[in-house]
């Protein structure tokens, strides 16, 4: 997975961290879940404020299911 691929990490988030409510995680922790996913695999800097924010919204909706 790549920082682009937001709805597949938000599902493999939402999988390994089922009673994490999406809307009170930090950007710092979430950054490094994101880089610890074994299926992930892109360059840490490469993030930003603005991708991190979306992979929490699609978090949040995907946890809302």
């Amino acid at each position: 997975m790549k920082w682009t691929d937001v709805n597949d990490i938000a599902i493999e988030l939402a999988d390994r961290y089922p009673d994490i409510d999406p809307q009170y995680v930090n950007f710092v922790d979430m950054h490094r879940w994101i880089c610890e996913l074994e299926e992930f695999d892109d360059d840490p800097a490469r993030s930003g404020e603005k991708i991190l924010e979306a992979i929490q919204m699609a978090w949040i909706e995907e946890a809302a299911d």
